[in-house]
């Protein structure tokens, strides 16, 4: 039972991802009357917290080993707690100083749970060997991927089940109910011995090729970014397929899951490095299509979701065990190093917010509303050429690292 209650804790943070990432822009401009323009200033600014916060949690974690079970239930009631809340906000004088607030108790809690979780991959695995390694990370996205087909589809079941708001004051319960469960199902992987290791400096990073691989993430992780934060907008006002998001998220996180076997067996035999190679070229590919669709292709876009959605099951399972490999090497504390990890994904997020929806909201897209050709237009250019573009840099990274053999 040990792997699959590290699949569960993964669910509940994953669960807790997509509406952060994919659902509140939409729900802050049309539930709430936000302009774009402030939700993305809203996320950087709540970035810049995490410029702090983020390292500091990873400290404290390397710092007291022995309370990662009281880490790990902070982290689950800060999300049963914030989901309620955020969801349940209307739209008034004070709306944005309360959206603030409740997002930063969800972000850092948020923070907290993703640390924990990926700086202690020694410590969940069986042996700190690569295939054991692999095998653990492969059934905790596993979780996280199955986290975000609940909360995908979830929305719309609430909706088709009568729910008002569009669905998001019962959604806002419902992931603190399933934080909560989760956090108490899970508990017993966190009373596992602490893999510990020595502090780690910049040269540290550097010597192990972990700093390497944090300009990788970040870089990365910025066409995803872009990608998540303008799904709504694409499918639902680009293409004009209303209703039809929910089932096109999950289908593109199905296709990622279905595709972590593979990748795993794939770099467990050919390695990391060539398993990225493989895959990368994937979504750019899905990038390039997406550009060219017409208004009301659904097949179109299903097979993009496909291809693309493959693509991310790499990323997912590849690049954090690349971190930890090489950390593990250097024989230093991990926590610490996840907390930039973590700041670093975040920050493309915050970037990718920040960039696209005041671009989006100057060239005058109005998300629910009849827009110009001139305003799709943009709207196309952000969602599928700008991360076409990043991820061929990626790719360009990926092709600087040093090459490496089987890890078995």
């Amino acid at each position: 039972m040990h792997y699959p209650r590290v699949s569960l804790y993964a669910l509940m943070l994953a669960a807790a991802g997509i509406p952060l990432y994919i659902h509140l822009p939409r729900f802050a401009s049309v539930n709430l009357g936000i302009g774009l323009g402030t939700v993305g200033t809203i996320l950087l600014a709540i970035r810049l917290i995490d410029l702090v916060q983020d390292p500091l949690i990873g400290w404290a974690i390397d710092r007291w080993p022995q309370a990662q079970r009281g880490f790990a239930l902070i982290a689950a009631f800060g999300l049963a707690v914030g989901f309620p809340m955020l969801f349940s906000l209307t739209a008034g004088p004070n709306t944005v100083a309360w959206l603030v607030a409740t997002l930063v108790l969800l972000f850092s809690s948020y923070s907290l749970g993703m640390i924990l979780l990926y700086a202690r991959s020694t410590t969940l695995a069986v042996t700190s060997m690569p295939r054991d390694m692999m095998t653990m990370a492969a059934f905790r996205e596993g979780g996280m991927l199955t986290g975000v087909v609940i909360a995908a589809i979830a929305p719309a079941v609430f909706v088709a089940m009568g729910a008002s708001g569009q669905g998001y004051p019962a959604f806002g319960v419902f992931l603190g109910a399933l934080a909560i469960t989760c956090a108490v199902v899970s508990f017993p992987i966190w009373k596992r011995q602490p893999v510990a290791g020595k502090q780690i400096t910049y040269s540290d990073l550097r010597r192990s090729g972990a700093l390497r691989l944090l300009g990788l993430a970040l870089v990365n992780s910025l066409p995803v970014a872009i990608t998540s934060t303008l799904f709504l907008f694409f499918v639902e006002d680009r293409l004009q397929l209303p209703g039809k998001a929910g089932p096109l998220l999950i289908l593109f996180f199905l296709s990622a899951g279905l595709s972590l076997p593979f990748w795993t067996k794939l770099s467990k035999w050919g390695g990391p490095k060539r398993t990225l190679l493989l895959a990368m070229p994937l979504a750019i590919l899905g990038f390039i299509g997406a550009a060219f669709l017409s208004a009301g292709d659904l097949v179109g876009f299903a097979l993009i979701c496909i291809a693309s959605g493959a693509a991310l099951g790499a990323d997912m399972v590849i690049l954090p065990i690349m971190f930890s490999l090489a950390l593990n090497r250097g024989g230093l504390e991990p926590s610490f190093a996840f907390g930039i990890w973590s700041f670093a994904g975040k920050l493309s997020l915050a970037l990718a917010a920040f960039l696209v929806l005041p671009l989006l909201e100057y060239n005058g897209f109005v998300p629910g509303a009849p827009n110009t050709a001139s305003a799709l237009t943009s709207l196309n250019i952000s969602y599928a050429v700008i991360p076409c573009v990043l991820k061929l840099g990626a790719l360009a990274v990926v092709l600087t690292l040093p090459s490496e053999g089987s890890p078995t």
